[in-house]
């Protein structure tokens, strides 16, 4: 039996399995060499990190209480010496995707070859814009090089633009630009943060940045050309569903279409194996703690609070809200095994 038909085996046997959750992403470090305008992580630096060890024992654990898929991000995690170990090993477990900011990937493309997907940040297409957005002058030229190579590599690379009122207009430009040479496209989406959890895993942005989306109508006509563009590019990874629900918020009688899952089909855990639900709310505990406290009387009464919190829009945990069903999980462990050609022939 080859490997990927165990990797395969194992994730449909998670995927049908009720009551389990689907998705992590764990910020394995908190170091980064980027200043993006829309995020605070850089500004929250911590040079303490967990040994590849210790983060093994955390993913032995991530599979045994029924994670699919995992994200691993940061800060940048390619800024990790021993990346190159945690990635393989995820990669033996779940369907993996590495973040990075566009700034390493070239220079790991052998670290990166056992991932499954690479998911790298371009904001705009004109590199004064991006390099403005990333804080970093070359930071467009870097992100780009990075796309180009690992594509050429049959790395399985997609580029992830976060909408915001300073690209809005140019989301569907960038989207053709890249799905035009191959390569898949999806999208996040600025928000901020409005909690004052002290112990909030960590921040994002705040309400007066110049990111915040104020043009709605445009917002709704984007979510309105992607669902339509989605008819004949298949390189646009955002479901309908996704996109109906994002369209809602910003039409006239805007409305939440959904009720948030965060700790029932997904949760974060950050560079000292603290464990939330979503970065927005105080952490629950460690890793090592967590098929202990899963079904605990703390964790339900953590999940109905998330499941009636409203503070953010970010579009992970509003997707993994939205496909939050053994049906939803093989659907989508289905989808990213086509693309990451993990189904055997």
């Amino acid at each position: 039996m080859t490997s990927g038909f165990r990797k395969a085996a194992s994730i449909t046997a998670r995927s049908l399995t009720s009551g389990k959750p689907h998705h992590a992403q764990w910020l394995v470090t908190r170091k980064c060499n980027y200043q993006c305008r829309g995020c605070n992580v850089w500004k929250e630096q911590d040079q303490i990190e967990l040994s590849a060890d210790e983060i093994k024992k955390g993913l032995d654990i991530l599979k045994e209480l029924g994670i699919v898929e995992l994200v691993i991000s940061g800060g940048d995690p390619l800024l990790r010496e021993d990346i190159g170990e945690i990635i393989d090993y995820a990669t033996k477990l779940f369907v993996t995707t590495v973040y990075d900011n566009g700034s390493l990937a070239a220079q790991k493309i052998d670290v990166l070859r056992k991932a499954d997907f690479v998911a790298i940040s371009i904001d705009s297409l004109d590199e004064k814009k991006h390099d403005y957005l990333k804080n970093i002058p070359g930071a467009w030229k870097s992100g780009t090089q990075a796309v180009e190579a690992l594509h050429k590599e049959g790395i399985k690379v997609s580029v992830t633009p976060t909408i915001s009122q300073k690209n809005l207009h140019e989301i569907v430009d960038i989207t053709n630009h890249f799905t035009a040479k191959g390569i898949p496209v999806w999208y996040c989406l600025y928000s901020y943060d409005t909690s004052v959890d002290n112990k909030q895993l960590f921040k994002i942005g705040k309400e007066n940045d110049d990111l915040v989306i104020t043009d709605k109508q445009a917002m709704v006509s984007l979510c309105n050309q992607l669902i339509e563009m989605k008819k004949k590019n298949r390189k646009i990874l955002m479901t309908n569903k996704l996109l109906i629900a994002l369209r809602s918020l910003y039409e006239e009688d805007s409305n939440r279409t959904w009720k948030c899952q965060a700790l029932n089909q997904f949760s974060v855990v950050d560079h000292l194996v603290r464990v939330a639900g979503c970065h927005n709310h105080n952490f629950a505990g460690s890793i090592f703690e967590l098929q202990q406290k899963w079904k605990s009387t703390e964790f339900k009464q953590l999940r109905e609070t998330y499941h009636e919190c409203t503070q953010c829009n970010y579009l992970c945990y509003m997707f993994y809200s939205l496909h939050g069903s053994p049906k939803g999980h093989l659907t989508l462990a289905r989808d990213q095994w086509k693309n990451a050609k993990l189904i055997f022939k």
